[in-house]
């Protein structure tokens, strides 16, 4: 029984795909011309920021850190804790609309100039990779052959392997500090599982990400891509085709048409494109807006002595000749609304203490009734302590005395005071007040705990003892679910 051949799907599908559904692998053909060099310079500089910023400090805390474990996210020197859920906000929210401006105006230039999948993939895996297939003939030779396991390929895998490890380590330092990582890497796998399962599991994802799925990664995986038609309008800086000026299309031969465009079908930008799309035919979800097609383009026009720029930046209201508009709806709305966001974070900074006080009822109930008649209230305080360096926390307490009552009567029972807590920790301590049934007024008395470092912390809140309503000590069992402050 013969088989037939399969179908052909017609139609348009992924630049990763023939037409029978097999993978298309990319080999784009490099073009080394001005936007390259620009983006290269980007790229390394990208890069060693990246393997640099785990072990740099400011105001002796890493400048980026994602303390998992302690819930804790440090960021230029600043450590945002569980309770900074505003903050935190305000951070995220001024990048997501930061990225959202920026594509309003410049297009996808965060996927051609600063993704990381960009620039790992065109300015390291691929130039390894190139260079040991013999190049871009080479790399094509070894597809058509189906040689898949040759000893230079294997030498390929290896060092992509090598450079996964690199990476993956240097992302786990991220999230647990260079001096955990140091320590992990010294010491046996057996005894942090954990970390040596998340480093395994890492290096096998980035290996395969750039060994094999590489360019799918922004066609398939990332959304980015299908957002464009949402973020972006006719005025919005693209790489884009000059189809007025490059049509009708004909190849450079000696009877060429005097009156075609100045596309001359060489089909350079489809070669060296990285998603394997031709730019000719307008603007598409899978263009990363690389401009490795401007380069291209722009080194044949040289050598064909026709004015380069047939593929540049620009804009489709431009390409048709539509005068530029800055001031439309998204470039107004967007820089308002990261105005807000970046001014609500500047205000929050501004008036956030170095210490977080938390003031908690106790767990037994509003209040206890003692041996000799005084109404005991437990009050948990909690402190965080947002520096770097340890500090001693003295607590206090104010409107104990006064409206009938004497000192004599007032017994406040702290058992730690001083509350030392370490630099960016977080303790909780109980204290104890004691006055008499008097002392309550419809069974609460309001007070103020203050609480200070004697340096540059100092905070007071209310709070509310409860106690017996009249003469039924029970009656006040009903208070219990009122919040403390």
């Amino acid at each position: 029984m013969s088989s037939a051949p399969p179908p052909s799907l017609g139609g348009r599908v992924l630049p990763t795909l023939n037409q029978d559904g097999t993978r298309n692998w990319i080999r784009p053909k490099p073009s080394h011309g001005t936007w390259w060099q620009r983006r290269q310079v980007v790229a390394y500089a990208l890069m060693a920021i990246f393997f640099a910023a785990p072990h740099l400090r400011l105001f002796g805390k890493p400048i980026f850190l994602m303390d998992l474990p302690r819930r804790q996210f440090t960021l230029m020197g600043y450590t945002f804790l569980p309770t900074d859920t505003l903050l935190f906000m305000f951070v995220m929210g001024s990048g997501v609309v930061g990225i959202f401006l920026l594509t309003a105006l410049l297009g996808r230039v965060w996927c051609g100039w600063a993704c990381p999948q960009t620039v790992y993939l065109e300015y390291l895996f691929r130039p390894i990779g190139r260079w040991f297939d013999g190049g871009y003939t080479g790399a094509r030779n070894l597809d058509k052959r189906g040689a898949w396991f040759t000893p230079r390929r294997f030498g390929k895998y290896l060092t992509f392997f090598l450079l996964a490890l690199f990476v993956s380590h240097t992302f786990l330092a991220f999230f647990v500090g260079t001096g955990q990582l140091y320590q992990w890497m010294s010491n046996p796998p057996a005894e942090h599982p954990s970390a040596f399962f998340f480093v395994v599991v890492f290096t096998g994802i980035v290996w395969f990400n750039f060994t094999y799925f590489r360019e799918q990664t922004c066609l398939i995986v990332c959304p980015y891509g299908r957002w464009q038609s949402a973020l972006i309008d006719r005025q919005s800086v693209i790489v884009a085709y000059d189809y007025t000026r490059g049509e009708p299309r004909a190849r450079a031969t000696k009877d060429r048409d005097p009156s075609a465009g100045d596309c001359i079908e060489c089909g350079a930008c489809v070669q060296t494109c990285p998603t394997g799309i031709d730019i000719r035919n307008g603007l598409q979800m899978e263009c990363v807006h690389c401009t490795q097609c401007i380069d291209a383009c722009d080194d044949i026009m040289t050598k064909v002595g026709k004015p380069t720029g047939l593929i540049r930046y620009s804009s489709q209201d431009a390409m048709a000749g539509v005068p530029f508009k800055l001031l439309r709806l998204r470039t107004v709305l967007y820089p308002l609304v990261l105005a807000v966001l970046l001014g609500g974070l500047a205000t929050a900074l501004a008036v956030k203490q170095t210490a977080d006080l938390t003031v908690l009822r106790g767990l037994d109930g509003p209040f206890t009734e003692e041996a000799d008649g005084r109404i005991a209230n437990q009050i948990r305080v909690k402190l965080t302590n947002r520096g770097g360096d340890d500090a001693l926390y003295t607590v206090s307490i104010t409107g104990l005395t006064g409206a009938g009552l004497t000192p004599e009567q007032v017994t406040v029972v702290i058992p730690e005071n001083p509350l030392r807590v370490a630099g960016g920790a977080t303790r909780a301590t109980s204290l104890f007040v004691l006055i008499p049934r008097s002392g309550f007024t419809k069974g609460e008395r309001m007070i103020e705990i203050s609480v200070t470092d004697g340096r540059k912390y100092s905070e007071t809140v209310p709070y509310r003892l409860l106690g017996p309503t009249g003469n039924n000590t029970d009656a006040a069992k009903g208070n219990a679910a009122e919040p403390p402050r």
